[in-house]
């Protein structure tokens, strides 16, 4: 069995940070299966995008806290230009004006916490995972390709990065997600994450992964377990 492990070069930059990992097995992601109840999925992701709007009460879009200490993180570690935490790529299309829409039920489902909670969510399938998945800084030598990217580019070196023995799983923390682990129709077994980095939100972090695990279950079937994961706790089994 495979385990998602949170190596010491993560914990030597970011010691303080706490992570909730949901771990949905069983499920059923198909639209046709979905059917039913798609109008409720839809409509919670319509709910939580003028929700999220509780979050952006700044005249500055970054100097929101939800952002702002995204940003923050982000400055520890070496990125890609211009890169940007999950959550603030979805509060600025809030800002905007342009609802995050849909893509797959769980996906839609994970978007629907994360603007809810204002805290950044993801997901990859289980299945495609070669070997342990690790959350650590990259040595610039692995291959990603992103979602919608025809070409493969290398992380950069001391980019912090979730990968396996294949490659990255998702670059710079959670900019951006690779091809070959998205969560798709065929979906049966899921890793969901929810990450937070400000201490003040410990009691969000909980209510957020319970969230996700239950609305999962409800929609979609299967179990879910969450785990939390600190610096006192850096191993899972998946």
């Amino acid at each position: 069995m495979s385990k998602f492990i949170i190596t010491e070069e993560f914990w030597d930059v970011f010691p303080e940070v706490e992570i909730a990992v949901v771990l949905a097995k069983g499920i059923n992601n198909g639209e046709e299966a979905a059917e039913d109840i798609r109008p409720d999925i839809i409509e919670m992701l319509e709910n939580s995008n003028k929700e999220a709007k509780k979050y952006l009460t700044e005249g500055v879009f970054s100097e929101n806290k939800a952002v702002s200490v995204w940003r923050k993180a982000y400055q520890k570690f070496k990125t890609k230009k211009g890169v940007r935490c999950s959550i603030e790529a979805l509060l600025k299309r809030v800002e905007k004006g342009t609802e995050v829409g849909t893509l797959n039920p769980l996906v839609d489902i994970y978007n629907s916490v994360s603007l809810k909670y204002g805290l950044p969510c993801g997901g990859e399938d289980i299945d495609t995972f070669k070997g342990d998945l690790l959350l650590t800084k990259a040595t610039g030598d692995e291959l990603f390709q992103a979602l919608g990217d025809e070409e493969y580019s290398n992380a950069l070196p001391g980019e912090i990065v979730y990968k396996d023995d294949e490659g990255v799983v998702c670059r710079c923390w959670n900019w951006r997600d690779g091809q070959r682990t998205m969560l798709t129709e065929d979906t049966r077994n899921a890793f969901l994450i929810i990450e937070s980095v400000d201490a003040d939100r410990k009691d969000d972090l909980r209510h957020a992964a319970e969230a996700l695990a239950e609305l999962t279950t409800r929609y979609l079937g299967g179990t879910a377990q969450i785990t939390y994961m600190d610096i006192s706790n850096k191993e899972l089994e998946i």
